[in-house]
Order: structure tokens, then C-alpha cells, then sequence
């Protein structure tokens, strides 16, 4: 062997131009092909940085709670799809999501080493400048300062190599995003007539009369469901203002429960209820507190890239499929908010804890999510204990809350969905119901969805 090519075999930072020079044996033509460094063999950063980077920029943005999940889901696609030509016994998930058939993603070029983490790096970027309001400069910014360290000891030609394929990846993805029924959804905003109700109990605005939000969200195509209406709820108890019936029981535990502004709920009560309201614009939203836990666990327990990437695609698409499937049952039963019925049939003066957001009540966006993020998290990994420190983290300026500790992500679910009685924005039903058809839809994902070659 050359000298010269042994020492630098030596060297754990010059592995990949080891691997370029065919050290083993005498540089014949009999010499293995070199190999792409596995997967498994890079750490979590790169997953990390780039979603808690996305949770910031959309706080920032105002990025409202359905397009947040469409973000994490592409990205987390984008993520798995980066590294899984190093996963072996991993496959792509071409042929199992909806609209993405096989051979739509570009493939890396046989025999050629690719450093996975600088091509993830890269197709982050892609599609984050693609989906999310940014100046791109912060963007770029992100990329560059992750490449300066992932490339450190990597040759030239392998860094080249990955970014390239890291830009025809996002760009693919891209493309399959654009087809997913987003660009019709400013024009239904627009558009959109509202629904004559068959009977009372029609959601009106709270104030004003401002456009509802996304009325046509649940018509966008999903990642694994069927469609928007796989996994529906049971459905609501029938509308009454007789004081009798099980809806007005409902709107008065919301009303005897939180008091007129939430006046009188217990200290962790009121925790809850503002630990979880998620607000456009003051935080990531609630699929990026979803997403930020995922980041924890990553974190946390030191994840390896190729297990990290797994869990960002299946937190990041059961978040998506719950919104779908949520804003689908919000606009076909199109029913009233709590602090509509109760400032009509209890108390005219009474305010809920936490702003009412502009949609229909049934069922409880954040309690769906939260169910289908519970299911995927934990089939990933088990009755994981854990205290989330998604606000004291990614929103330390907010006033928030101090971090809350669970038993297991159903536990953490469970709390986020009652979060929404606590705040005066919810009916019991809606909560209940809503954590029922995400924990389907995480279930549908882990029943559906094969990581592994089979």
C-alpha cells in the first residue's frame, strides 16, 4: 500500500477520502467499491436544528395551525427520504403515500459515496424556503452553518455530490407538495359560502365577522388516510337550548368549570389551559409543540439520524392527516363555539380563559393531533416518560408556563385535550371525540405505513 494513502487511512477525519482511494489492498480494479457511511452512523443534529428552526419561523410568521402540520409533514418526509438509501432494510416510502408513486423521488447514483446528513441538510433547505414565509437568507443561514460542521473531513467531491442530490430530492418533493390541493385554498377562502345549517346551532364568528379559517382544508389530499373523512368522530350530541338536554349539560360544565375569563379553575387548571393554547403567532402552533417533543426525545436519548428521520416523517404526516380529517367533520357539522352558546343561554357577559380561534367547534383540532401524534410517538417508543420543555426551550421569552411532566405521550394527550375545556374554547365532546379520531388516524399510520423492506 502507498505510504502516504495509509496515513491518511489512519485518520478518522479523512474517512471519506479513504474510502474514495480504495485503500484496502493494492488500488486494483479488484478493489470493493466505496461505500456511503451509514445512516446510523451520524447523530440527530441535522433532524433537530432544522424542525426547531422551522417552529421558530412559523411562531414568527403567524403560520396558522393546518399549514403548520402540512410543513412538518413534508419535512419530515423530506428528512427520511435524504437518509434512507443508508437505512439498510429500509425502504422509501414511494408507492405508499398518497400521490407520491414509485420513481417520483430521484435516487442517488449507484457506487458513488454520499455523506446522508449533508443531503438532508440540503434538501431541508429546499423545501423549507419552499413551504414556510421566510426571508431565505435565514434559511440559507441554517444550511450553511450545519454544512460547515457536517463537512468537516469529508472530501470535496462527497460534499458536492450530497448537496447536488439534496437539491434534486427537495425540489421532487416539492413538486409532489404543489399537487396536494393547497393552491386552491386561497380561492375557496374567497369563495366559500357558508352552509345553511339544518337546524340551530350554526357556528357564527365569536367577533366580528372575520373569514373562517381553511374552510376547505379537509377537501386537501392526505399522506395515508383515504380521505378526509377516514376516521370520523362518533359525532356530537343533537343541538338544544333546553336546559335539560346533554348539550346545554355541556356548555354549562365549560361555563361552572372555567368561570368568566377562567376564574375558576385551580392554579394547574389554569397551567394547563395556557400550557397548551398554542397560539398562532405566540408559538409554533400545536403540531410544532408535537414536533418540538419529537425533537426532545431526539435529543434526549441521543437518536441516531435513521431512527430520528422515522419519527419526524410519522409524527410530522399523522399531524397533517389529523388536521385534514379534523377540518373535514369542522365544516360538515359546522357547529357553534361554547362562548356563542353560553353568552346566549347562561351568562351574556362570560369569556372564555384563552382567545376563541375562527372556526367551527366539533371536533378539537388540538386534542385530533394530539391523539395521532400519541399513537405514532408511541409505537415508536413505548410508555416513554418525559418532561416537556417545548416553551422553556423554543418560547422562553413568552411567559409561559413552567415545563409539565408525563408518564407517556397518551398521558401528555390526554392533558393537551382537556387544555381546551380549561380554556373556555371547547365542549367535552369536542375533546373526547377529537382524541379518539387522531389516536385512528395514528393507528391507520402504524398499520399502513412499512418503513421496512419487506
Amino acid at each position: 500500500m502507498n505510504r502516504t494513502i495509509h496515513t491518511l487511512c489512519s485518520s478518522a477525519a479523512a474517512a471519506s477520502l479513504c474510502a474514495l482511494s480504495a485503500c484496502s489492498g493494492d488500488g486494483s480494479s479488484s478493489s470493493p467499491a466505496p461505500t456511503s457511511p451509514a445512516t446510523s452512523t451520524f447523530n440527530s443534529n441535522v433532524a433537530v436544528e432544522w424542525h426547531e428552526t422551522l417552529y421558530t419561523r412559523i411562531r414568527q410568521t403567524g403560520v396558522n395551525p393546518p399549514r403548520a402540520s402540512r410543513v412538518f409533514a413534508y419535512t419530515g418526509v423530506t428528512l427520511y427520504e435524504s437518509v434512507v438509501h443508508g437505512m439498510p432494510g429500509f425502504q422509501s416510502l414511494e408507492g405508499q403515500l398518497n400521490g407520491l408513486l414509485a420513481n417520483d423521488l430521484p435516487n442517488p447514483v449507484a457506487g458513488q459515496v454520499y455523506n446522508w446528513a449533508i443531503v438532508a441538510n440540503r434538501a431541508l433547505n429546499v423545501v423549507s424556503n419552499g413551504l414556510v414565509p421566510s426571508s431565505t437568507t435565514e434559511f440559507d443561514a441554517q444550511e450553511a452553518s450545519l454544512l460547515a460542521t457536517l463537512s468537516t473531513g469529508v472530501a470535496t467531491a462527497v460534499v458536492d455530490r450530497s448537496v447536488d442530490y439534496g437539491d434534486e430530492l427537495g425540489n421532487a418533493i416539492l413538486a409532489w407538495a404543489a399537487t396536494d390541493g393547497t393552491a386552491t385554498q386561497a380561492a375557496c377562502q374567497t369563495n366559500w359560502v357558508a352552509p345553511v345549517p339544518p337546524n340551530e346551532g350554526g357556528w357564527t364568528p365569536v367577533t366580528g365577522n372575520a373569514q373562517p379559517v381553511l374552510p376547505c382544508w379537509g377537501d386537501m389530499r392526505t399522506f395515508v388516510l383515504t380521505d378526509g373523512d377516514e376516521c370520523e368522530p362518533i359525532g356530537p350530541p343533537p343541538y338544544s337550548t333546553a336546559t335539560s338536554s346533554p348539550w346545554f349539560a355541556q356548555a354549562l360544565l365549560v361555563y361552572n368549570t372555567t368561570g368568566d375569563a377562567g376564574a375558576a379553575l385551580t392554579a394547574d387548571q389554569a397551567d394547563i389551559g395556557l400550557y397548551w393554547a398554542d397560539g398562532a403567532g405566540a408559538t409554533g402552533t400545536p403540531p410544532g409543540h408535537w414536533v418540538a417533543i419529537t425533537c426532545q426525545v431526539a435529543a434526549d436519548e441521543s437518536l441516531t439520524l435513521d431512527v430520528s428521520a422515522e419519527a419526524f416523517a410519522r409524527v410530522g404526516m399523522a399531524l397533517a392527516d389529523a388536521f385534514i380529517n379534523c377540518w373535514k367533520e369542522k365544516y360538515t357539522s359546522y357547529l357553534m363555539r361554547p362562548a356563542t352558546y353560553i353568552r346566549s343561554e347562561i351568562d351574556a357577559g362570560w369569556d372564555p380563559l384563552i382567545g376563541t380561534p375562527n372556526f367551527p367547534t366539533y371536533t378539537s383540532g388540538h386534542s385530533t393531533q394530539s391523539g395521532a401524534a400519541a399513537a405514532v410517538l408511541t409505537q415508536m417508543f413505548g410508555a416513554y416518560a418525559f418532561t416537556d420543555t417545548c416553551h422553556s426551550r423554543l418560547n422562553p421569552t413568552a411567559g409561559l408556563p413552567a415545563d409539565r411532566t408525563f408518564a407517556n405521550f397518551y398521558e401528555a394527550a390526554s392533558e393537551a385535550a382537556v387544555s381546551r375545556l380549561y380554556g373556555g374554547i371547547h365542549y367535552v365532546f369536542d375533546n373526547y371525540d377529537g382524541v379518539d379520531s387522531g389516536v385512528c388516524v395514528g393507528t391507520v399510520h402504524n398499520s399502513t405505513l412499512q418503513f421496512r423492506a419487506p
